[in-house]
């Protein structure tokens, strides 16, 4: 792996017991970085710890629900007195919904979606960013979807979460951009991660995303969604910020 400047770098990585954050997490430690996992499944995430920890590498893993202020807190007490410092977040943690179109969209699916993919990632921003901003540097990386960007790849609730993010990403770029903060992300498309979708094919929001389904291509492998995960984290990237980059075989470009 070439030097991108991990070493001796401390990195959250959310939703790091599997799929693309498993891989994230694995490739910053492989470069060097100390590894906080933080994910709802204990199990999953200490795994990965332990996995990192096998291979010489050093690493914590904080369970809970990132939507809570106190898991929020702990993942960050742990990073600062266990890891030594925070100077990269990888704000990866995400759920899929059900593709509905907005008619059908449940209050209980919209507000888990919005909790989950939209409210924990801007409370652990939040608190890293003084920890950050107090040495002048720091890199978070999101990642948001192919969904970001347009309406036609998920259903409403994902969409919405989404595009929320990615203006979260753009506002936090710009307001820290001096204070030697950068904020970027990546924007998938189909991923092969163990994210399931519960949906039902003869529904509204299904049947009309059917359509456009040719467009996607094919679908990536958690690792290559990594690579440009850990690039953007890294000081090979120290004058991009505030972009949104899609890694999904050309179909933003369609």
């Amino acid at each position: 792996m070439a030097d991108l400047g991990l070493k001796d770098k401390n990195a959250i990585v959310t939703g790091g017991g599997s799929g693309i954050g498993r891989s994230t997490a694995l490739r910053l430690a492989e470069g060097g970085a100390r590894i906080l996992v933080a994910d709802l499944d204990a199990d999953a995430a200490r795994g990965v710890a332990e996995e990192i920890r096998a291979a010489g590498g050093t690493a914590e893993a904080v369970i809970g629900d990132l939507s809570r202020q106190d898991v929020v807190d702990e993942v960050v007490a742990t990073a600062t007195d266990r890891l030594g410092g925070i100077d990269i977040l990888v704000n990866n943690a995400g759920v899929m919904d059900d593709m509905s179109a907005t008619a059908d969209v449940s209050d209980q699916v919209w507000e888990r979606l919005i909790r989950v993919n939209l409210t924990a990632p801007f409370l652990i921003t939040r608190a890293v960013l003084p920890h950050m901003v107090g040495k002048s540097a720091g890199s978070i990386v999101f990642t948001v979807s192919e969904a970001s960007l347009r309406g036609s790849a998920s259903g409403a609730a994902y969409t919405a979460s989404k595009h929320g993010v990615a203006g979260l990403v753009k506002s936090t770029a710009i307001m820290y951009r001096d204070q030697g903060v950068r904020v970027n992300a990546v924007a998938p498309g189909g991923t092969a991660t163990g994210i399931s979708v519960d949906l039902d094919p003869e529904a509204h929001g299904p049947a009309v995303l059917g359509g456009y389904a040719a467009n996607m291509g094919r679908v990536a492998q958690p690792e290559e969604l990594a690579a440009a995960i850990v690039f953007l984290a890294s000081d090979a990237a120290s004058n991009v910020n505030g972009v949104i980059l899609p890694v999904d075989n050309g179909w933003a470009a369609v």
